[in-house]
């Protein structure tokens, strides 16, 4: 069986991925900063559907946390699944923040910088022995990166950050066979930078060709189609997610 992690699992993107990833065979281990009870609940719909899943507690912000999180998931893999390996990472928590770019505070900067681009990158260091030969990593980027858009201009540039970092990931663990991916979603139906109201929301899907804004589901599909042997052969790309977002 193929064991993912899959961070900020609790909700939105993440949860949704986790769900999908079970659905098709892996074993998923789902990440949660603050919120116990929300992965737990996405733990028992995976395992009510026949899969196996576990929550792990991890504040993507904290760099000095990795490496008790990695002995949690040694642990884990060997206590449910009697495996020692990882073939997947989703690099996916996350928050939004709205403010101009005058406003912002390196508090806030810093924030951001943690969790998108510093987490990302020294989590996958931490995890990087675990993983298999073969092995599948997605980072979650975002169309913002593409489209400017008043008011996200640190989110959008660590978002930038990460889509880069996706390419020379792929260039340097490429000897061991590991693919590495960046996924950006487009205007999705999530909690992020407090959700979207009606006006907002209708405002976003006059602007993608589908006419309407994501769902979480829509993301996972491609996340998980990502970490399977299904496109092995698709390496170092950044696919976004977006229904034609602003084209």
């Amino acid at each position: 069986m193929n064991i993912i992690v899959i961070t900020g699992g609790s909700r939105g993107i993440g949860a949704a991925t986790a769900i999908e990833a079970a659905k098709r065979g892996m074993g998923v281990i789902l990440t949660y900063n603050t919120n116990a009870g929300a992965a737990h609940k996405v733990v028992a719909t995976i395992e009510a559907a026949g899969g196996k899943a576990v929550a792990l507690p991890l504040d993507v912000a904290n760099v000095d946390s990795f490496g008790a999180f990695k002995e949690a998931v040694v642990q884990t893999l060997a206590a449910t699944w009697h495996s020692a390996t990882l073939h997947g990472l989703v690099n996916n928590a996350g928050y939004g923040l709205f403010n101009p770019i005058e406003t912002v505070t390196a508090a806030q900067f810093d924030g951001l910088m943690n969790v998108h681009l510093k987490g990302p990158f020294f989590l996958t260091q931490a995890l990087l022995p675990l993983l298999a030969s073969g092995a599948a990593i997605v980072n979650l980027t975002s169309a913002t990166t593409r489209v400017a858009t008043a008011g996200v201009a640190p989110y959008a540039a660590f978002k930038g950050g990460l889509e880069v970092l996706s390419r020379y990931m792929a260039k340097e663990f490429g000897a061991r066979g590991i693919r590495v991916n960046a996924v950006s979603p487009g205007a999705i139906r999530t909690e992020l930078g407090g959700g979207l109201n009606d006006e907002f929301e209708a405002m976003l899907a006059g602007q993608t060709a589908l006419g309407r804004v994501g769902e979480p589901q829509d993301v996972a599909r491609v996340i998980a189609t990502l970490l399977s042997a299904e496109t092995a052969w698709i390496n170092a790309q950044t696919v976004e997610v977006a229904g034609g977002y602003i084209i």
